[in-house]
């Protein structure tokens, strides 16, 4: 006859007992990010285009809430804050691609005398080439170009492809964007009925709370992008690197992609620079560019982001580097946003304050909002 289970659970070790609860609780955890995932990335077509749409409207909504306050009926505010973004999003577009047509023949002829100087370095430097052995690598890198046809279409035709989704995608942001804009607390409403009744308006408090830390993070972040433009840019303009209102523009774009984006962007900036004017020139604009980046992490971030919205520079790195394996630039671009509302909400459910606040009082526009009033608590202390 076995004995009782209360008996055979109590001769179990107390450290097993509590590491076996603990890990079925982590697999279940596990297992309902991972369906949660799975979903989102089957629907990403979908997922994207919303979330691109909710950060649109974290940038335009103040915009509609100020012309509203200034009885301007909620539609007309609605279609004119979505011509402002437009207009300025294709105007910003337009300029861009004209200057870098614009500059392109520059840019080919300072790229066909350094070529020419690597050549010539090639013959003269360590390596000492002919010009037999130059004409054959020049003849195996058009053959293997050749011999790899089929793929290099194949990818152009990937590409097309995907520039339709593309284009479909953004058609379905601009459909949500409006949403968004002209009925979004409506629609927040009806998003919480599916909260039950006790704690709807926890749940109301900590969802306003997270909108407004994504409205705080956009407006950072599009100020601190701005800054990082004009910074290189001028640098570039400086040194006579061309391309510089492009190369700009493409800073400023990176910038959305907290760290790593601007990085990368102003890697293109320094290569650029080391083609067509040398590595001092190049040393130069790495020096602007790291000079750009401290700016940005250890003044404007700190100082605009404040308090509530602030995340650890560990916690921003991982969290990119999870969103580029798991969504690739999408996914880059969408993490650090969604921990920032994560940041916000959980404090506001933890907080001691909010367990009565009113809803209705809480202004998503205003940074201040962004986090409970007893931040300060042990529960949020410990988060």
């Amino acid at each position: 006859m076995s004995a009782p289970e209360s008996e055979i659970s109590s001769r179990v070790p107390l450290l097993l007992r509590v590491s076996a609860a603990l890990s079925w609780r982590f697999v279940v955890v596990v297992a309902a990010l991972y369906v949660v995932a799975y979903v989102f990335g089957f629907l990403a077509s979908i997922v994207i285009p919303v979330a691109i749409a909710l950060l649109l409207a974290a940038l335009l909504s103040p915009g509609v809430t100020k012309l509203v306050e200034w009885r301007v009926p909620r539609g007309v505010a609605t279609t004119v804050m979505m011509i402002i973004g437009i207009g300025v999003l294709g105007g910003v577009l337009t300029f861009v691609i004209s200057e870098f047509s614009r500059g392109l023949p520059e840019l080919q002829t300072q790229v066909g005398a350094s070529l020419d100087t690597i050549q010539q370095w090639l013959k003269d430097g360590p390596a000492h080439l002919s010009d037999a052995q130059l004409q054959n690598y020049l003849n195996e890198i058009v053959k293997t170009i050749k011999e790899n046809q089929a793929e290099i279409t194949s990818g152009a035709l990937t590409t097309a492809a995907t520039v339709g989704e593309a284009l479909t995608g953004l058609l379905l942001a601009l459909f949500t964007l409006i949403f968004f804009l002209h009925d979004g607390d409506g629609i927040w409403r009806f998003v919480i009925r599916a909260v039950p009744r006790d704690v709807r308006q926890r749940v109301d408090v900590a969802g306003r709370r997270g909108f407004g830390s994504l409205v705080s993070y956009v407006r950072a972040t599009a100020v601190v992008a701005i800054v990082d433009a004009v910074g290189v840019g001028i640098g570039l303009a400086i040194i006579g690197v061309p391309l510089v209102v492009p190369l700009s523009a493409l800073v400023f774009l990176g910038a959305f992609i907290p760290i790593i984006g601007a990085v990368f962007t102003g890697a293109v900036a320094v290569l650029i620079a080391l083609v067509t004017n040398g590595p001092i020139a190049a040393l130069v604009v790495l020096a602007v560019l790291i000079g750009v980046m401290q700016l940005e992490s250890h003044v404007l971030q700190p100082l605009l982001l404040g308090r509530a919205v602030k995340l650890h520079p560990l916690a921003v790195v991982l969290a990119i580097a999870g969103g580029l394996v798991t969504g690739g630039i999408a996914g880059a671009l969408l993490a650090v946003p969604l921990l920032a509302v994560l940041n916000s909400g959980i404090r506001s459910l933890l907080s001691d304050a909010d367990a009565e606040q009113n809803p209705e009082k809480v202004d998503v526009l205003n940074p201040q909002d962004t986090a409970p009033k007893d931040d300060t608590s042990e529960r949020v202390k410990d988060l």
